[in-house]
């Protein structure tokens, strides 16, 4: 049991109560039970990221020590969306919007958990039958004083920005998630300790046996600043295709790669010590980077993607070839065409805003030229080779 605990408790930032958890454990080993380990995703984006498999990994290392993962889809909190982290009033989605992204969490969800030992639930099955009536009584179990006791609530407060009254909603309504499924533990990043400690203030009310709670870290996204998060185009989505998925791993910074091995690698700590080891002596990191992006790349794609993505990269960043599979896209705009619009009407921003500030950024080359003028027109009459950053690429035929 102890070495099962040490690697549910690798890369793990706080366990409350740690005692109480390892004893939890224990106990269940004894009598044959297992425990009901519950983790809750709002589908707000389309795509899981890798800084959703952090908590997906840790739910993986509880089944594999024989317990009972709870992958919760958040479809009812998810039209509010968790404001934590936010200065802002989140805004909330359409139940259809909610269901569309749901549908792919479910589709994606299996690429780490073991679908054997995995309950997949939603929480709008107890939340929409709560009502009126019940939502009041729910509130009645806490306080505002509370509430603002949840850091970006006190500084919105503090800074005099609003805060809605249903964003006071979302902590409760998260809690009593744990109500619902009387969860044994409950895993969230460390923003999300305020929120998992009011379920274990619910289960306490509802006369159950309070939950333990485990938070991991916050994985930063590709600019090693900001959360990971679609909203900041940041990420590395678990569908993206190999190429691209090891050419976003391979855009780390040198320092963040560590960040990455720590979080997202397999190896033992014993192996990330020593690649620590061999960059020091002088090994090119760039080749270590290589062999994370290979993991990566494989755990989501099948043994031997990550290969050859890696003789891809080579061949296209090393030699200066260009992708293979380029897309060809046709435009009607006999005027011409903006480059921020041609460059949405090519699918490599969503939006002409992003293409502005991809533009700004130095990110933009229009036949392997750089870009700086936001307001350049392509003229009609051509193809032009589009390139963002260092992955995105389509040849644009202005018609």
């Amino acid at each position: 049991m102890t070495e099962a605990f040490a690697e549910i408790e690798r890369g793990t930032e706080e366990i409350i109560p740690r005692e109480e958890l390892f004893a939890r454990l224990e106990a269940a080993g004894r009598e044959g039970r297992r425990l009901r380990i519950k983790a809750g995703f709002d589908p707000t984006a389309r795509d899981l990221h890798l800084g959703h498999t952090l908590l997906l990994n840790k739910l993986r290392a509880f089944q594999e020590a024989g317990h009972e993962a709870i992958f919760l889809i958040g479809d009812f909190t998810g039209m509010i969306g968790d404001p934590t982290g936010k200065n802002e009033t989140r805004k909330p989605l359409t139940r259809a919007q909610v269901e569309e992204n749901a549908q792919t969490y479910r589709e994606q969800v299996f690429k780490i958990l073991d679908p054997a030992h995995t309950t997949i639930d939603f929480n709008s099955r107890w939340l929409d039958p709560l009502g009126a009536e019940g939502l009041v009584r729910l509130a009645a179990q806490h306080t505002v004083a509370r509430m603002l006791e949840r850091d970006d609530f006190a500084k919105r407060y503090r800074d005099g920005l609003p805060i809605a009254i249903h964003e006071f909603l979302y902590p409760l309504l998260q809690g009593y998630d744990s109500v619902a499924l009387k969860a044994d533990v409950e895993l969230g990043g460390t923003d999300q300790k305020f929120n998992l400690l009011v379920g274990r203030h619910l289960q306490h009310v509802y006369g159950q046996k309070p939950q333990c709670i485990m938070t991991v870290p916050i994985l930063e996204g590709l600019d090693g600043v900001q959360k990971m998060s679609k909203s900041l185009n940041n990420y590395i989505a678990l569908n993206d295709p190999p190429q691209e998925m090891f050419g976003k791993m391979m855009s780390v910074s040198d320092s963040l790669m560590w960040r990455y091995y720590d979080l997202l690698s397999f190896r033992s700590l014993q192996q990330i010590a020593q690649l620590r080891r061999s960059v020091d002596e002088g090994a090119n990191p760039r080749d270590v980077k290589m062999g994370l992006a290979v993991e990566i790349v494989d755990r989501f794609h099948g043994g031997g993607a990550g290969e050859a993505a890696r003789a891809a990269f080579i061949a296209q960043f090393s030699k200066g070839e260009l992708p293979q599979d380029i897309p060809e896209i046709a435009v009607a705009a006999p005027a011409g065409l903006a480059l921020p619009r041609a460059l949405k009407e090519a699918g490599l921003v969503p939006s002409t805003g992003e293409a502005n500030r991809m533009i700004q950024q130095r990110a933009v080359r229009v036949d392997s030229e750089r870009v700086e003028d936001r307001t350049l027109v392509l003229a009609a009459g051509r193809t032009y080779l589009l390139q963002v950053g260092t992955r995105r690429y389509a040849r644009l035929a202005v018609n």
